[in-house]
């Protein structure tokens, strides 16, 4: 009886899920330890991923992670596994960030939605007017696009 080893294959495949996750999301690997806006950038970056490898995981209100999340229990779970600490509810977290013009927006930054109550929703912007959300009781963490025009910019420091 002969018995084949599958790890090189298995290897092979992780890469190339890797490569292929980094290209869907337009980044680069999150390099750990840079200074400045650069290391913002990272931490940014690789929170992103950590929201996109979430997807389908279902919404759950109060859950942060890491197999149910709301909105911003996403966002706290992601950013906290990047080595940032957020507040825990939405509206805590805008009070956290640098708010920032839409036209200054990148991937990473938080969206947040406010209306005249304040703030009530977030996710992580995406690129491309796209944002990873937990949107609401009943659904699943997903990529989605911004649909309204009543956001605000956030980035985490």
């Amino acid at each position: 009886m002969t018995v084949r080893m599958q790890t090189p294959n298995l290897l092979a495949r992780a890469g190339t899920v890797t490569a292929l996750t980094l290209v869907t999301l337009g980044g680069t690997t999150a390099a750990q330890g840079t200074a400045g806006s650069a290391d913002a950038a990272s931490v940014s970056t690789y929170a992103l991923q950590i929201a996109a490898s979430k997807s389908g995981a279902p919404y759950r209100y109060g859950a942060q992670g890491p197999h149910a999340f709301d909105c911003s229990g996403l966002t706290l779970y992601s950013f906290k596994r990047a080595g940032r600490d957020l507040p825990r509810t939405a509206a805590a977290q805008y009070g956290r960030t640098r708010h920032i013009p839409a036209t200054l927006r990148r991937r990473g930054d938080l969206v947040f939605f406010r209306s005249a109550g304040g703030i009530y929703h977030v996710g992580i912007y995406a690129g491309r007017g796209q944002m990873w959300h937990a949107p609401k009781a009943g659904s699943v963490v997903r990529l989605e696009r911004i649909w309204s025009r009543s956001v605000s910019y956030g980035r985490v420091g």
